[in-house]
């Protein structure tokens, strides 16, 4: 059987580094049958960078002005041309088996996600190096979902006629864009978590997640809550929210794959 397509949608913005270490970790992968869509939301300019990755075949789409990173998906996915799409931050890794392991898992899914390895990071001009790093991992539990969203979307594979469906990725919500993405998938489609920790999903404290950024995050959080009818939802501090009785007795066993150490070199 001919593998599948796949485009993977990259959003940027001024993150260089670890643009460049993504992009190493892409030629690493043991699976090669993709295309690469970067997404630079009006940040400096990556074309040099993607340049040193001459095997990859990357399309750069540079937004002229910011318009934040589910404007930028967006983008993306309208450009995309595989019939599998993978979503990736660009300070977020895949272990060189991940997009393998993922794609062996579509047939039996719309949606696969895997669990991952939240790490925390040194930056210097020219590479990242991990200080530490924990598991986060969790069963699968639709209903559970509705209270805390345990899928991370960095690596995460589906079928792009999902979007034919239930449309693009809602601008609305803009910081719950893949809890919304996660909730609406579940309701007509399949869905598998993948319990292998086959991402590295940056978390530092010196970095701009924006899952740290609580200041407008309650306006979104309702706008969520009153489209999925979710009820009063906190906006507590992530790693909080991680301590809290329910979210705990989610927790699942997960296959550790990485070393702690290894991480791609950038041709930078």
């Amino acid at each position: 059987m001919p593998k599948p397509y796949v485009s993977i949608i990259i959003t940027t913005f001024n993150r260089r580094v670890a643009l460049a270490e993504l992009l190493t970790a892409l030629v690493e992968q043991t699976y090669q049958n993709f295309e690469v869509i970067i997404i630079n939301d009006a940040g400096e300019k990556v074309n040099d960078v993607a340049a040193l990755y001459s095997e990859l075949d990357i399309t750069i789409i540079d937004l002229p002005e910011n318009r934040y990173h589910v404007y930028a998906r967006n983008k993306g996915i309208k450009k995309a041309e595989g019939e599998l799409i993978m979503l990736m931050d660009d300070d977020d890794l895949p272990l060189p088996i991940h997009l393998e392991i993922m794609i062996a898992q579509m047939g039996a899914a719309d949606l696969a996600y895997s669990d991952v390895e939240i790490v925390n990071y040194q930056e210097t001009n020219k590479k990242r190096t991990p200080i530490n790093h924990h598991l986060f991992a969790y069963h699968f539990d639709v209903d559970a979902m509705r209270k805390f969203s345990t899928y991370v979307p960095s690596g995460s594979v589906y079928r792009k006629s999902i979007h034919d469906e239930i449309g693009l990725f809602d601008e609305s919500v803009r910081n719950y864009w893949d809890w919304d993405f996660f909730l609406r998938v579940a309701e007509k489609h399949r869905i598998k978590r993948v319990p292998v920790a086959s991402i590295l999903y940056e978390f530092s404290q010196s970095g701009n997640n924006q899952s740290k950024k609580l200041g407008n995050m309650r306006y979104y959080l309702d706008q969520l809550s009153a489209k999925h009818q979710l009820g009063n939802l906190p906006t507590k501090n992530f790693y909080l929210l991680l301590e809290e009785p329910d979210v705990k007795k989610r927790e699942a066993p997960s296959d550790r794959i990485w070393d702690g150490v290894t991480m791609p070199k950038s041709r930078l």
